[in-house]
Formats: structure tokens, C-alpha cells, sequence
């Protein structure tokens, strides 16, 4: 085994126990997972795609173990699963587990995480990936906590050269402040933080939605 193989293998072993799945909620897992094509080949990744309120958002599919990022962390949780979660992620999953809702109506699954994401003005931000995950990361940490204020958050849609393209929702959608917001708060802020971008453009269709403003 190449030392670098060696390395990995002892940090992932240190790692196995932080994260887990409920009995109930594998069993169901590998229901799913058997009922795909190569099921027996594929892993369960998990993402966190960004923080809603004071939690984590995620994001959970199948992918084939063979065509794992070399970057994601591989988690042995019985039954012949593993769990992929991308480096960046493991310390923000440390001691979560993935179960059953409480409610036995409720269709899915659940992530029950410890955490909570480090949001504010005052947020630790890391921005040394590309401009689109940039970007993310601040929308995330500091535009969105801002904006959840007045029930609103903004996505990012796409970054075209020096211009990011965003779209708004909730109350931010059909508000008559939803340009202030663009100009005044959106771009200032990526302009200061992000050297690569030089303006912000609104694609949201202000015309629907519960409250629109704009006729």
C-alpha cells in the first residue's frame, strides 16, 4: 500500500465513528439502493449543500463507489453501505446520524446533526475554491442570514466571467426593495469579498409569487 493510500486509510479509520445511521433508517437505505441497477456497487453520498435558518441543507444520492471523488471521506455503516461524504464536510456531520422521522407519516429520511452552521457578519468564510463555490460560500454565510430577517434568501444560478446571476425567494420575491438588495447588499458585498466579480444580475420573476410588487 502506497504511504499516501496508508495516510488516507488511518484518517478514515479515525473518522468511521462520526457519523452513523439508524438501523431503521439502513434497513430502508439498502431497500433503496437495492432496487437500483448495480445497486451492489453503489454507495449513499451526502452533501452539505448550504444552511437554511440555523441548519444545514443536504443533499443525498447514489453514486458508484468506483467513481467516488478522490476527496470524499468513505464511511463503513454495516450492511454492506458506505456512506461518501466530501472532506469539507466531515467535521460540519461529526456526530450525525441519518434516521427515520419521528413521525411515522412522514415520507424520507432524516439528518439529525449536532452542528450548526457558522452564520453572521461575523461568519469564518473560506474562499479558496473557484468563484462559483466563492460565491456559495458567501451568499450562504452572509448574504442569506441577513435577508432571513424579512423571510427572504438569494441563490446563486450561475457566474458568467466577472458577472454573477442570482435569483431571489420568499419575501424577497416581488419586493420593491428586491433591487436594493441586488445593488446595495448582494454585489457591495461580493464585490468587497470576491475580486472576480464586478456586478450582480436578478433574474427573478418578480411578477409571481404570493406578494409580487412589480405589474
Amino acid at each position: 500500500m502506497a504511504l499516501h493510500d496508508a495516510v488516507r486509510e488511518s484518517v478514515m479509520e479515525a473518522r468511521r465513528e462520526t457519523f452513523d445511521v439508524a438501523p431503521v433508517a439502513l434497513s430502508k437505505v439498502i431497500e433503496l439502493r437495492d432496487s437500483e441497477v448495480d445497486g451492489d456497487q453503489l454507495a449513499l453520498r451526502i452533501e452539505v449543500t448550504g444552511a437554511q435558518g440555523v441548519d444545514y441543507t443536504y443533499d443525498l444520492a447514489f453514486e458508484l463507489l468506483a467513481e467516488a471523488d478522490s476527496s470524499d471521506v468513505p464511511f463503513a455503516v454495516g450492511g454492506g453501505l458506505t456512506v461518501l461524504i466530501p472532506d469539507r464536510d466531515v467535521a460540519k456531520l461529526d456526530g450525525a446520524s441519518l434516521d427515520l422521522p419521528s413521525n411515522s407519516n412522514q415520507p424520507g429520511l432524516v439528518l439529525r446533526n449536532p452542528n450548526r452552521p457558522d452564520l453572521g457578519p461575523n461568519a469564518a468564510l473560506e474562499l479558496d475554491g473557484t468563484v462559483e463555490e466563492n460565491v456559495h460560500e458567501v451568499l450562504t454565510k452572509r448574504i442569506n442570514p441577513s435577508i432571513a430577517a424579512h423571510g427572504g434568501f438569494a441563490e446563486l444560478v450561475t457566474v458568467d466571467g466577472d458577472t454573477v446571476v442570482v435569483r431571489l425567494g420568499g419575501g424577497c420575491q416581488g419586493c420593491g426593495m428586491a433591487n436594493a438588495t441586488v445593488t446595495a447588499g448582494i454585489e457591495k458585498t461580493l464585490r468587497e469579498l470576491i475580486p472576480e466579480v464586478e456586478r450582480v444580475v436578478d433574474v427573478t420573476d418578480h411578477d409571481s409569487g404570493e406578494n409580487p410588487y412589480f405589474d
